[in-house]
């Protein structure tokens, strides 16, 4: 199979193509604008495959898609292409518009056009397999549920509502055009080459400098948290034997607190990074709770039976196992963290709305 895949030089879109370049034997083309939170860093180990290609380039430049397109016959796309951080989303909407909604958009014409040019027997085989984030559902805060594919769209944020809308429209070029397509949402992803501005490496990298470690509100919102090689064996699960139409929700059945996360992220570094900065007796009294997010969603949780009972597909790492794993890959690639911040992010706070 031929695989074009969309932000693959982010974080789960990495993960996705060194999952598909050494374990599926399939051929990957990475289509990535590179903005600030993609890496070809993360490609290092498939970039010399000759089963592996690169192109920078936009998804909401249709033109330069759509040569793309036809330049390498894909049998699939798999489009992970978003500006995907909540906090950036509060403080400018505007890229997240572009990118989240117009991008997929113009990225679904030249999709439709390439796909009704192929022969009848390739056009019947390809798939569009859009991947999103169980935050299009909103809030489950005081509802013991969980989040399953028929749960209504709600979402609070300028990421989840640009995300919400790409959904709706990937599910109206299937039914007005008849474009093959599958959809997922997944819970919160770790693990390695996870950009710094996110919880999980955020807080290592801030106790491993002695600076303070921010918890937003009280610490109590509920993630669950999936391990992003569990997520990127899911998501191959879904474009090669998913059916067409239908939505699957990926998760890690890993309910955690926030304050639980940041505290068992302390205790590992105790155990495996005793060399505390200067005059830290301990790691955990770095924690720091700061002023909680607007709108900050309480609860996410997923329902991924479906994926389980159809697919066949369930998690191979519990929270414990996968963040011991990723604590472990930071402290061993601290060269990497200090090149991907290159100035423009130096783990500050955002999404504050203080200058607003």
């Amino acid at each position: 199979m031929r695989i074009l895949v969309t932000g693959g030089a982010g974080f789960i879109g990495s993960a996705l193509i060194r999952h598909l370049i050494q374990d599926t034997g399939h051929s990957v083309l990475n289509l990535d604008k590179l903005t600030y939170a993609g890496n070809l860093e993360s490609l290092a180990e498939v970039h010399s495959s000759d089963r592996y290609q690169f192109l920078q380039a936009d998804i909401a430049d249709r033109e330069r898609v759509s040569e793309a397109l036809l330049e390498f016959q894909p049998d699939a796309i798999m489009h992970l292409a978003a500006e995907s951080h909540v906090d950036r989303s509060i403080d400018g909407p505007a890229e997240f518009i572009q990118t989240n909604i117009v991008g997929t958009y113009q990225l679904l014409e030249a999709t439709r056009a390439y796909w009704q040019s192929l022969p009848a027997e390739r056009r019947e085989a390809f798939r569009f397999h859009h991947i999103s984030t169980d935050e299009v559902y909103g809030d489950l805060h005081g509802v013991d549920d969980l989040f399953t594919e028929t749960t209504p769209y709600a979402p609070s944020s300028p990421y989840s509502a640009s995300k919400a809308s790409s959904d709706h429209l990937v599910r109206a070029w299937q039914r007005t055009y008849g474009l093959p397509v599958l959809i997922t949402n997944c819970s919160n992803n770790y693990g390695p080459y996870h950009f710094p501005e996110k919880l999980i490496p955020l807080v290592i990298l801030n106790a491993l400098d002695g600076k303070p470690l921010p918890v937003y509100g009280n610490g109590t919102q509920v993630r669950d948290w999936l391990f992003v090689e569990d997520h990127a064996r899911a998501l191959f699960k879904v474009v090669s034997e998913g059916e067409v139409g239908e939505t699957y929700n990926i998760g890690g059945h890993n309910e955690q607190k926030n304050i639980d996360v940041v505290r068992g992220i302390c205790a590992l570094l105790e155990e495996l990074a005793p060399q505390k900065p200067e005059g830290l007796e301990r790691f955990e009294d770095l924690i720091t709770f700061v002023k909680d997010r607007p709108g900050h969603d309480l609860r996410y949780a997923i329902d991924a039976s479906k994926i389980e009972r159809e697919l066949g597909w369930v998690p191979q790492e519990t929270f414990e196992t996968g963040l011991r794993k990723t604590v472990q890959w930071y402290l061993n690639n601290l060269e990497w963290c200090r090149r991907v911040q290159d100035g423009s992010y130096q783990r500050e706070r955002l999404g504050a709305l203080e200058n607003a």
